[in-house]
């Protein structure tokens, strides 16, 4: 359960926070990635934060958080979590893309590998990135 939070954080979601983190950064490591995923493009349902601490294909840390009722990017309670984590690790770089990336079930966990996912019919003919359908 996460502790008090801070006047500052009481009012900021996750949204907030990663468009003001990811406009700051000076390319150096240590580097965060968050990225949010849901089962359509409005709502997202999980966000996973990977903290690199040098340059290499596979994060030192990986945390995740899920909501299946609210949009996790709405809860300041995880907002918190992730400025906390941020701070922690005493990131310099955040990427953070806007969008959302995609279905949040994992490919060879939640479904087979090479399949698509049973639960996430608007990703099945989309690309994750820029949201188009591929035909």
């Amino acid at each position: 359960m996460p502790g008090k939070m801070s006047t500052k954080l009481q009012k900021q979601n996750l949204k907030q926070l990663m468009s003001k983190k990811s406009e700051h950064g000076t390319g150096e490591y240590p580097v965060a990635t968050i990225a949010c995923y849901g089962p359509s493009a409005t709502l997202a349902t999980k966000v996973v934060v990977g903290i690199f601490l040098k340059q290499s294909d596979d994060p030192e840390f990986l945390e995740r958080w899920y909501s299946e009722e609210v949009d996790v990017r709405l809860v300041p309670e995880i907002a918190e979590e992730v400025a906390a984590l941020l701070k922690k690790h005493a990131i310099k770089t955040v990427v953070a893309p806007e969008r959302i990336l995609g279905c949040p079930h994992e490919e060879g966990i939640d479904y087979p590998e090479g399949a698509r996912c049973p639960k996430c019919s608007f990703w099945a003919h989309r690309d994750r990135f820029s949201h188009d359908l591929i035909l």
